[in-house]
């Protein structure tokens, strides 16, 4: 499905006119059709997945309990 960069910036949660610096630098792929650049909203299946891969690990890390250091001498 096609969208076009105000779809695509609602899509991913950007402002559009760096939706638009993207894709003219060509960071993000489209097609422009005379009138728009129209992107393909399938491009951005693999950038959703790493960043939900990316939240679960961080979530992981910071309910990791911290284990005890070994090295704390008390000196009382």
């Amino acid at each position: 499905m096609y969208m076009t960069i105000e779809q695509t910036a609602e899509y991913i949660g950007m402002p559009a006119e760096q939706v638009r610096q993207y894709v003219l630098a060509g960071r993000i792929r489209a097609v422009h059709d005379g009138e728009q650049f129209l992107v393909n909203q399938d491009q951005f299946t693999l950038y959703f997945s790493q960043l939900e891969t990316a939240k679960r690990l961080i979530v992981e890390y910071w309910n990791e309990p911290i284990p005890p250091d070994r090295d704390i001498k008390d000196e009382d």
